[in-house]
């Protein structure tokens, strides 16, 4: 598949070109508008237990949805739900994906939904991962503007755990809290960051989700009674 992404990197939309008889792989609800002629199937990929354990513990939907084109060309609008940019990254081995940054994938592609161990407990992380395994290619999206890292051997990185978007097999990390004691935590306004390590690419995201949630929720009225 070939991909062309517009309107970014606020509101980026990605344009999935497919082949006669290809087929792509979307996150629930993620398609804003298709080219004639391609086929709509929604399921739980992977069986109903696979897809409730994406669901739940990686934060994907429970079903996907899969385009596929008849016996001509067509193509697949596809857009995340919070505003941001869009990238395409090409997977060859494996790709760590934080919740909810996969949008859609290719064939080639097989996801999973792994435990990341308890220093991946962090900015909502849950201890899970998204793994993306085989050979193809991933649109991953983010809230914000995305950046992309190349991390040379033994080169660290430290990132706001709400700030991640995906990152590569070869990148190591460990999980802390960025300050020492909690009068601190509260002074600062930061929490847990990675303090990743190189060799491998990494993907960030400029907003945080997490603290858009905390704001509307201080924000929003609530119900009472």
């Amino acid at each position: 598949m070939d991909i062309d992404v517009r309107h970014n990197p606020s509101f980026a939309v990605a344009r999935v070109h497919l082949a006669p008889g290809e087929s792509v792989r979307a996150e629930s609800g993620a398609m804003m508008a298709t080219s004639g002629g391609i086929a709509v199937e929604a399921k739980a990929d992977g069986g109903l237990m696979r897809g409730l354990k994406r669901s739940v513990l990686g934060g994907e939907s429970l079903f996907v949805t899969r385009f596929t084109a008849g016996s001509e060309s067509g193509w697949v609008d596809v857009a995340a739900q919070l505003p941001g940019d869009v990238t395409a990254v090409d997977v060859d081995g494996g790709l760590n994906l934080a919740r909810g940054a996969w949008l859609c994938s290719s064939d080639g592609v097989d996801l999973q939904t792994k435990w990341g161990g308890f220093k991946n407990l962090a900015g909502g992380e849950g201890g899970f991962l998204v793994r993306a395994e085989g050979r193809g290619q991933v649109l991953a999206a983010c809230y914000g503007a995305l950046d992309e890292v190349e991390l040379k051997a033994g080169e660290q990185l430290v990132l706001d755990s709400g700030h991640l978007v995906a990152f590569d097999d070869g990148v190591s990390y460990t999980t802390r809290k960025v300050t020492r004691g909690l009068m601190q935590t509260l002074k600062s306004g930061e929490g847990l960051v990675f303090d990743f390590t190189g060799p491998g690419r990494l993907w960030t995201q400029s907003r945080n989700p997490g603290a858009l949630v905390t704001w509307l929720t201080q924000k929003l009225p609530f119900s009472r009674g």
